[in-house]
């Protein structure tokens, strides 16, 4: 320890000369106790130039510090010599401890000669150990190294790929530097770069394998989605056939029809294994091959679907087009799965790219084979498969409207082939008609005949064997037009046009209006040659008039139409040409038929004075004929239709009689031959009579208009005053059917020749007959008029 600094000494403080230099002589003194720097007093004694005082006053602090450094000294050696009496008093204490440290180190060196033998060879034997403690970890290392270079040997031959380059990784990445041993260091870094390459040639040879097998798996994978879309199509139709017969069904308005959802999973159905792709991807990851590897994977589909994209020339596109479709369906089924579980193995973007390029093409083979077709059915057996496969991807998210605009855009042409298809059969069927009414045996044949195209007029079942009132040829013309709105109707469905049943419609209109009308026109023109013949083909019109409605109400059932729509917009019967046609043709037959019983007339004696009881004889010939034609008809021909057929008859009759009136053949009429005619009239009058169970009373009175000419021609021959005839209001009321000049001419035969003839029987024989005046005022106004 330091001693404390001692304080500072200050003297006395004086006045005077002796008083500074005593001044000065403290603050020497002060200062050399205190240790301070005496630079400043010397300083200022050599500027002063009295160097002298400073020695004074140095010497005379030397003096006066003597005394103090004597007693100092005094008690210091006296410290000391008690310091040596004590350390003599010690010395046999220090000699006695030698002799204790000597034999202790006689002992120690004894003892410890072994140990430092033995510690001698222990530092040699640390380098020896040391040595082997790096042979040991370098020999341990390059067992690891060979275990982990087994294990991936062993997953080489097990095909475990990918933990056999894990194994090659950690073998490069951690072990193959540490590894001492060059020889094994070598033959790791030779092998490490074969391990690889054997493992892509491995899995490029799996990928390969699967590529070819995949592309099979794709053909079974598009037939199995496209036909799960037919299924759930057939489902479809079926759920509307049961609401149509619902809908029919009054009693069962309210009936509900649940329709069954079913998801099939398609891929699972079919169990694809996508193992092989996705290992090799994983394996090209690892040697970190992967954009290569992606672009190999793009680049090979791509080829593949343009493969699959040509259409084969040896093979008929109908026979093939279903695997064609099924194969481009499967792959893209396939490239969805990849684009959602592949890791990126393929981009959305790729997938669209590969999409597209698949639409083009099939548009291109669609345009190309449509253009070829000929055949209305073999267009739509590939319309529909291509609306299946369209339904199929469009579940996986694919667009698809550009197929559907090309089955559109061939709408035309696949009715202009389909309804050439129906005018060949049509001909058919109509040239294998016989003019006969249908037998039905069976009730089968009764509901496939009448009752699907409901041709029924009544809701009761007949017995059978039932005749039908039509030919065969009804159930067959109606068979094809049914099979056309089908056809119509299944082409236009599914095609992305939700509201189509303007279209069929507009092609029915055809199918009736042109095809149908005009087949049942020739066939009026070219085979019917007798009234049996005609009348069928009447009855058949009829019953065609009932089947027109049932097609339009089919087409917009079918085509999804409330009916009341579909009644809206309905239009006139599309058969009336042929319909017209047949009624005249019946109408000219039965004419002819009617002038072979009119020739009787020419044995009329028209100058006879005797009235013929019960009518002339070309009258009752032509009544029961009427009356047999009548008992025929009704039967099959409708009410209105022989209406009309029997007016015209009628009219022809009434003709005949007033031609043959006009005629060359009567040169001379008399009272009695006219009221013959009115005998004759009086019995078609009581013939239309007899029509009241067909006619109501207004029609049949109607019917007698087709007689009114020859009516009001022999009423008019019977009046007391025939010049009436020419009184505008009288003849408006009473004969406004006839004709003036042949009024003139038959009056001028009715008019008796010569009066002398009653003068011989009367007093006044010159007076002349007022009805005969009556009748040369008559002819006289009726030429002036003229």
């Amino acid at each position: 320890m330091q001693s404390p600094k001692p304080r500072r000494k200050m003297g006395p403080t004086t006045n005077g000369p002796d008083s500074w230099d005593k001044l000065d002589e403290l603050l020497i003194s002060s200062a050399i106790c205190n240790g301070e720097d005496l630079g400043p007093f010397v300083r200022k004694t050599f500027g002063t130039g009295k160097p002298e005082t400073l020695l004074h006053h140095l010497k005379f602090f030397a003096r006066s510090k003597e005394s103090e450094i004597e007693e100092v000294c005094k008690a210091h050696y006296q410290d000391f010599i008690h310091a040596v009496d004590d350390l003599k008093s010690l010395l046999s204490d220090v000699d006695s401890l030698k002799s204790s440290l000597s034999d202790s180190n006689s002992k120690l060196q004894s003892i410890a000669a072994p140990l430092l033998t033995s510690l001698d060879s222990l530092v040699e034997a640390g380098p020896v150990s040391k040595n082997v403690d790096l042979a040991i970890g370098a020999v341990t290392h390059c067992v690891r190294v060979m275990e982990i270079a087994s294990r991936a040997n062993r997953h080489l031959q097990g095909g475990n790929f990918y933990m056999a380059l894990k194994c090659v990784d950690l073998i490069e990445s951690e072990l193959l530097e540490k590894t001492h041993s060059s020889t094994l260091k070598r033959m790791i870094e030779k092998r490490i770069p074969e391990i690889r390459g054997y493992v892509k040639r491995k899995v490029s040879k799996e990928l390969g394998d699967w590529l070819v097998e995949i592309r099979l798996v794709c053909r079974n994978l598009g037939q199995l989605a496209i036909g799960e879309a037919s299924a759930a199509r057939q489902r479809e139709e079926e759920v509307r056939i049961k609401q149509r017969e619902a809908e029919e069904e009054q009693s069962r308005r309210d009936c509900a029809l649940d329709e069954e959802e079913e998801d099939d999973d398609v891929e699972g159905l079919l169990g694809f294994d996508l193992t092989p792709l996705y290992r090799a991807y994983h394996i090209h990851q690892t040697l970190s091959l992967e954009d290569g590897f992606k672009q190999y994977y793009f680049d090979n589909r791509e080829l593949q679907l343009k493969s699959d994209s040509q259409v084969s020339s040896m093979t008929p596109f109908l026979e093939s087009h279903q695997t064609f479709f099924a194969q481009i369906a499967g792959f893209f089924i396939v490239e969805d799965r990849v684009l959602r579980t592949g890791g990126g193995l393929i981009s959305k973007m790729e997938v669209e790219f590969l999409w597209d390029l698949a639409v083009t093409n099939m548009c291109a083979v669609l345009e190309d084979q449509f253009s070829r077709m000929q055949t209305a059915n073999h267009l739509l057996l590939i319309k529909d498969y291509v609306s299946l496969l369209g339904v199929s991807l469009r579940r996986y998210g694919y667009t698809v409207d550009a197929l559907l605009e090309v089955l559109s855009k061939h709408r035309d042409k696949y009715h202009e082939l389909l309804l050439s298809d129906c005018r060949k059969q049509m001909a058919e069927a109509l040239s294998a008609d016989k003019f006969e009414h249908m037998l039905m045996k069976k009730e089968y044949e009764y509901s496939m005949n009448v009752l699907s195209f409901q041709l029924q007029t009544s809701d009761i079942v007949p017995t059978f064997p039932y005749i039908a009132p039509f030919s065969t040829t009804v159930p067959d013309c109606c068979r094809i037009v049914r099979s056309f709105i089908e056809d119509s109707v299944s082409f236009m469905s599914h095609g992305g046009q939700l509201d189509f049943y303007n279209v069929v419609k507009k092609y029915l209109d055809r199918l009736l209006g042109e095809v149908l009308d005009e087949a049942l026109l020739k066939l009026i023109n070219t085979s019917v040659h007798v009234v049996s013949q005609a009348m069928q083909v009447a009855a058949n019109m009829a019953v065609f008039e009932r089947a027109c409605d049932f097609f339009f109400r089919h087409a917009a059932q079918l085509s999804g139409v409330p009916l009341r729509m579909a009644e809206r917009g309905r239009r006139h019967f599309p058969l009336t040409k042929s319909q017209n046609a047949a009624e005249e043709t019946l109408s000219g037959l039965l004419k002819k038929k009617i002038d072979g019983f009119m020739i009787l007339i020419e044995n009329v004696n028209w100058t006879s004075e005797d009235v013929p009881q019960g009518g002339n004889e070309y009258m009752n010939e032509v009544i029961i004929y009427l009356e047999t034609l009548v008992s025929t008809a009704q039967q099959i021909l409708p009410a209105k239709v022989l209406k009309r057929v029997l007016h015209d008859v009628l009219a022809h009759i009434s003709e005949r009689i007033v031609g043959t009136l006009c005629g060359d053949l009567v040169k001379r009429l008399s009272m009695a031959a006219i009221k013959g005619l009115d005998v004759d009239i009086q019995l078609l009058d009581s013939f239309t009579e007899q029509l009241t169970p067909l006619l109501t009373e207004k029609e049949a009175n109607e019917m007698k208009t087709a007689f009114v000419e020859i009516r009001q021609m022999i009423n008019l021959l019977l009046s007391s005053h025939p010049e009436k005839f020419v009184n505008p209001v009288i003849r408006e009321r009473s004969y406004h059917a006839l004709d003036n000049r042949k009024v003139a001419t038959v009056s001028e035969k009715f008019r008796d020749p010569s009066d002398s003839i009653f003068g011989t029987f009367g007093a006044r024989g010159s007076r002349q007959n007022p009805k005969n005046k009556s009748l040369d005022t008559l002819i006289k106004r009726l030429k002036d008029v003229s």
